[in-house]
């Protein structure tokens, strides 16, 4: 069944934010919020802010919560590109499936992502360079909530 879920969870993230799905009403006022279901699978994603931002990534099975996700981030540096941290989440990996890979290049842009634990436990962290400079972070932490 956990293969299952965590397959959900990797359609849901590349329906949604990574993939530049759209956006459903907000849930609070100027929240971005997206939302993805498949049969009793549901997945939840809102978040604040812009260039700094935080949010909440949450899974329901039949209508109960599951596991969830949360995190914070910012823009460090000139150059961020949106459509490449997108690319970047495109690419979650089956065995983390939280953020993106360990490492993503794509021209000038290199993402990073470290992380500890598993999908019952996790914490971790993702960084995009710009030629070498820092010009994003964001931590991230979740797990099980059943």
């Amino acid at each position: 069944m956990e293969n299952r879920i965590i397959e959900f969870l990797i359609e849901a993230k590349k329906k949604t934010y990574a993939g530049k799905g759209a956006e459903t009403k907000s849930s609070r006022i100027k929240s971005h919020d997206l939302v993805y279901s498949d049969e009793e699978f549901m997945y939840y994603d809102t978040y604040l802010g812009g260039e700094k931002f935080a949010g909440e990534e949450a899974l329901w099975i039949s209508k109960n919560p599951y596991w969830s996700m949360n995190y914070i981030g910012r823009i460090t540096g000139e150059n961020f590109s949106g459509d490449f941290l997108k690319g970047a989440l495109l690419n979650v990996p089956f065995d983390k499936p939280f953020r993106g890979p360990e490492k993503y290049c794509n021209s000038e842009y290199e993402y990073n992502c470290s992380a500890k634990g598993d999908f019952e436990w996790f914490q971790g962290r993702e960084t995009i360079y710009f030629k070498g400079k820092e010009i994003y972070e964001c931590y991230f932490h979740g797990g099980l909530i059943k």
